[in-house]
């Protein structure tokens, strides 16, 4: 009887011990605050250290006592990177890891169409959720500095209005469909050789106006769940570890809610760090041997010795509980969310998304004499190694293992077939021929031992006779062109092609040079080639999308989001001898002048402005209408502006809206731009196009009070097709 009775006591404790001790709060309905500190509440001070460092190249562990899941991040921002390794940047062999590679960033930016990058974000949302990803690496969002960064192409250009307004929506697609965009490099990663070296000095105005907006936005605007912290210094200070920047900035003045995380191998001192808003630390390299049962990611700033601060009184545990809030909150948002979709992968729309993304844009940056698009032809000739190139392979971390991408070659040899036209390919030059990287393979040979004479021979041979001859080069994914980790050590094109594009123009009029590329390049035979196009890195469907333009099956509409200055030395990081990269201090001397905002102070003339782009068809504006000839402060602006397609093909025209202060007590640009919109247009048709300029349309930034400005007086409205083409001005006085 005495066993029955103390058995029934012991089941009676247990039973209110459990119901003392309630369940998780995984309601999803539940507010995510009210989720967050609960789980934070049953959280031990070791799941609290774990949860905000790397348990794996690109993870984190997550609380398995509590039923939390890990929270895995992946790049690019140009489609899901494929599989690596639990500890490395192998390869792991997977048969299941490809993807839809998208059109670098730079391309994306070129398209000036909000509605596309919904699109890409979208598509490259529904990529990662199908391949269990929670967080992707992107977008980039770095100003465009120098055409020899190496990183650029994974940017969106040289003005911050641009790329700001382009990665909202990018953003929007992502995070609808529960995977969080990380905004990166945060902030003033414009080169790559010295990054973890380089300390920028910039004037606060500069970072104010150029180097900052384009992240307030994707916050603000965007609502983006996470940042990522850039290599270099700012001040003195890493920008891991940069209080400035993360505490005083991005968390306080913009009431950034996401997390932090730093960029792999970005941390560098506990302390600093921990005092510096950094949250989550991923990479670090170690390089220390540990002994069995220990991992190396326990001796990461944030772990152990972070642990051991707090239980020596160095920090308070209310500091740490700050920052597993922040994972909580991106977990609850991502991996814990019951009501995101279960995405796709490879699927013929996000190949269509892909395409037109590279369609819109492509830039046509000459066309004399009309030679494109391709008329009634019997035999093209097709010359240069990146006709045939695969592109997606290199780069460094935006590096992807596509489904398949579409040359420019097979996508010209397929567009020609329909019309029985002869191609012919010749390879003009030989470039870098690595075609592997982390252990994944373009599966290309591209070994080619004959002579630079034999190559120039055979391509001039091939175009001499032909109706139309399409070059294709420019730079590639290898170090020192267009890759991480190192710049260009030229401003020219690589490889000779030079040469090559001028004996080609010697020999057929009917020449067209296509360049493959994320920066600007010098065009020293740009008087003896009728016709170039921007063709970037397209991704999977790349080659399609250039021959749709090529031929004519699309009107091209893409406009620069930077400036292709003649020389280097026009270029405001190496006016008057500056280096370029920089190891140590680093004086952005130039201030907020950079792109064409530097061209118009120095009245130095580009070669292809920022906002230049052909068409197929002529658009002509109509008068500019304001809303108002005056406005008060704090009031929006309307500008309206009517386009008409004045040629006979169906296109799409970028309208641009600058904004210039007459009579500020400051140095102001020539012009900024504030406003634009895409509107597509039949032949013969007008549309009246809208821009709406906000307050911020008329402030700067002021050093003195250390706050936003606004000066009455007379603003200049100026309306174009590019920087350097204004089509219509007005005036506005502000009250």
């Amino acid at each position: 009887m005495k066993k029955l009775l103390l058995f029934a006591l012991l089941i009676s404790a247990v039973a209110f011990g459990r119901e003392k001790e309630k369940p998780l709060y995984l309601d999803p309905t539940a507010d995510i605050e009210e989720r967050i500190e609960d789980a934070l509440s049953r959280m031990t001070l070791d799941e609290k250290i774990a949860i905000i460092h790397a348990q794996s190249t690109f993870s984190l562990p997550g609380v398995k006592r509590l039923g939390i899941p890990e929270l895995w991040t992946s790049d690019g921002p140009h489609g899901v990177r494929p599989e690596v390794p639990w500890n490395d940047w192998g390869n792991p062999g997977w048969n299941n890891d490809s993807c839809v590679a998208f059109p670098a960033l730079t391309c994306l930016a070129a398209t000036w169409n909000r509605d596309v990058a919904q699109k890409y974000g979208n598509a490259l949302g529904e990529e990662a959720l199908f391949r269990k990803k929670d967080v992707i690496l992107g977008p980039g969002v770095n100003m465009y500095r120098s055409p020899l960064g190496g990183r650029n192409f994974e940017y969106m250009g040289e003005d911050p209005f641009l790329a700001g307004k382009m990665a909202v929506p990018y953003i929007h697609g992502l995070q609808d469909n529960g995977v969080a965009a990380c905004v990166k490099h945060y902030a003033l990663n414009n080169e790559e050789r010295h990054r973890h070296k380089t300390d920028v000095e910039v004037s606060e105005r500069a970072l104010r106006e150029i180097y900052l907006p384009a992240f307030e936005m994707a916050v603000k605007e965007g609502g983006a769940w996470s940042i990522m912290a850039s290599y270099n210094l700012f001040r003195g200070t890493h920008c891991c570890h940069n209080g400035y920047l993360i505490n005083d900035i991005l968390k306080g003045e913009w009431g950034f809610d996401g997390l932090v995380m730093s960029d792999w191998a970005g941390t560098h001192d506990t302390r600093e760090a921990v005092l510096g808003g950094l949250d989550v630390e991923f990479g670090t390299k170690v390089g220390k041997k540990m002994p069995a049962g220990e991992s190396v990611y326990d001796i990461y700033y944030l772990a152990r010795p972070y642990k051991e601060g707090i239980l020596s009184g160095e920090f308070s545990e209310e500091g740490l509980d700050n920052r597993v809030r922040r994972v909580l909150r991106i977990i609850f948002r991502t991996s814990m969310n019951r009501n995101k979709p279960f995405g796709s992968m490879c699927n013929q729309e996000h190949l269509d998304v892909a395409r037109e993304v590279a369609q819109e844009g492509i830039v046509l940056l000459k066309n004399e004499s009309d030679v494109l698009p391709v008329k009634k032809a019997r035999k093209i000739s097709v010359v240069g190694e990146n006709a045939y190139k695969k592109m997606c392979i290199g780069g460094g971390s935006s590096m992807l293992k596509p489904i398949y991408e579409m040359s420019p070659l097979e996508g010209i040899t397929e567009r020609a077939a329909k019309e029985n036209i002869e191609v012919v390919y010749s390879r003009g030059y030989v470039g870098d021929t690595t075609t592997t990287q982390d252990g994944i393979s373009s599966f290309q040979n591209l070994v080619d031992n004959r002579s630079k004479e034999e190559l120039i021979a055979e391509a001039v041979a091939n175009s001499r006779d032909a109706d139309y001859v399409i070059y294709v080069g420019g730079l590639n994914k290898s170090l020192h062109q267009d890759c991480e980790n190192r710049d260009r050590l030229e401003y020219g094109l690589p490889y000779g092609q030079d040469e090559l594009i001028s004996a080609l123009a010697e020999v057929n009029p009917n020449l067209t040079v296509v360049i493959i590329s994320g920066n600007a390049v010098a065009m020293p035979w740009i008087e003896e080639v009728p016709s170039v196009v921007l063709g970037w890195y397209g991704g999977s469907e790349g080659g399609r999308a250039i021959a749709d333009v090529l031929f004519g099956d699309v009107n091209p509409s893409g406009k620069l989001p930077f400036s292709f200055p003649v020389k280097l030395e026009d270029n405001p990081a190496h006016y008057n001898g500056k280096t370029f990269p920089t190891r140590g201090k680093n004086y952005y001397d130039e201030g907020i002048f950079l792109g064409y905002r530097w061209h118009d102070k120095m009245g130095i003339k580009p070669l292809f402005a920022f906002g230049h782009g052909l068409s197929y068809t002529d658009f002509k504006y109509g008068e500019v209408k304001l809303s108002s000839a005056k406005i008060r402060e704090g009031k929006n602006l309307t500008v309206k502006i009517p386009v008409t397609n004045a040629g006979s093909v169906a296109g799409s025209e970028v309208v641009q809206v600058y904004v210039h202060d007459c009579e500020a007590s400051v140095e102001m640009p020539a012009k900024q731009l504030k406003g634009f919109e895409k509107v597509y247009l039949q032949p013969g048709e007008t549309k009246v196009v809208t821009v709406t300029l906000g307050p911020d349309a008329f402030r700067f930034f002021d050093e003195q009070s250390m706050d936003w400005k606004t000066e009455p007086g007379d603003f200049e409205i100026l309306v174009g097709s590019a920087s350097d083409d204004i089509r219509q001005t007005a005036v506005v006085k502000l009250q």
